[in-house]
């Protein structure tokens, strides 16, 4: 029997097309209930009109000389209370702009990652508990070939894990214990070969929330540097928090995706234990008809009282 080495794949490309779908409208969801609450909370949406009454200001100047009669300076510029959530997001000039493009595309990769190991991460789907016990007693019957073809037909890491050993039963158990750990080796770099991409997104989302920052605020700077000095803090002060907002972003990227890296690195590590328990207990039973095996240890007899 020849080595096992590649499990047969899905050839309905209309389940995966559907498979990608979903996973893109979860997450297209998942962004537009996040977008929609932080532009409610944006002030745009928490402007009141002044009052009526309100108090002439301090730096008021009378009008025709008549003492009593102030009229507040108007001034030209733009609130920046006034300003919206997508105009404090786009107010960092083109580079800003870009920088925040890049981590928007960054944040929807990050959440349809999330998903899809959310979605594929599945006891169920990895491991089958049914699968584990239908081959098991195949192999105490010695009926290999119905053991091979039941876990062709059943294609996920448990079965190409078991089909691994079940390819090396005619070399020993040694030869069966080294298939079971290479394939096992295998199948959870697989697991972690795409969780590996939120690490990145993790790494590379404050960089850039920070080189987003540091051109904004030398243009600032630069700003303040052409007009001699002209420039009040107010200006200066808007150039900076126009640059802070790459910052924030990038650190609102980096903190779920870091936190969601953890929390399935931690899953495949238990669902790859629990994959070579199985493993192991399905060969159990063939384990002591083998050539090879190591003898189970025997307790030395008690020295009489």
């Amino acid at each position: 029997m020849t080595p096992y080495r590649q499990l047969p794949r899905n050839q309905n490309p209309l389940l995966k097309l559907l498979r990608y779908v979903r996973i893109v409208a979860y997450s297209l969801a998942v962004l537009t209930i996040l977008f929609c609450a932080l532009a409610l909370n944006s002030p745009s949406f928490a402007q009141t009109s002044p009052p009526a009454n309100s108090p002439p200001s301090v730096g008021a100047q009378p009008v025709g000389g008549q003492p009593g009669v102030a009229t507040s300076p108007v001034s030209n510029k733009p609130n920046a209370a006034d300003d919206s959530l997508i105009q404090i997001i786009f107010s960092g000039g083109i580079m800003g702009i870009t920088i925040m493009v890049i981590l928007i595309v960054l944040s929807v990769v990050s959440v349809y990652l999330v998903v899809d190991q959310a979605l594929g991460l599945r006891r169920k789907d990895l491991i089958p508990a049914d699968l584990t016990e239908s081959v098991r007693t195949l192999l105490a019957q010695g009926k290999l070939k119905e053991a091979d073809q039941l876990c062709r037909e059943r294609p996920c890491p448990l079965s190409f894990v078991l089909l691994n050993g079940i390819a090396e039963i005619e070399f020993g158990w040694p030869a069966v214990e080294k298939a079971l750990e290479d394939s096992t080796a295998e199948q959870a770099a697989r697991l972690y070969r795409k969780l590996e991409y939120l690490t990145v997104i993790g790494n590379l989302a404050p960089m850039l929330g920070l080189l987003g920052t540091v051109t904004g605020m030398i243009l600032a700077f630069r700003e303040v540097a052409i007009s001699a000095g002209s420039a009040g803090a107010a200006d200066l002060a808007s150039g900076i928090y126009s640059a802070l907002v790459t910052t924030v972003a990038g650190l609102a990227i980096a903190i779920p995706a870091l936190g969601a890296f953890a929390i399935f690195r931690n899953k495949i590590d238990e669902l790859i234990s629990e994959l070579a328990y199985s493993a192991q207990h399905v060969f159990a039973s063939v384990r002591r008809r083998l050539p090879g095996a190591a003898p189970r240890p025997v307790s030395p007899p008690r020295a009489p009282s």
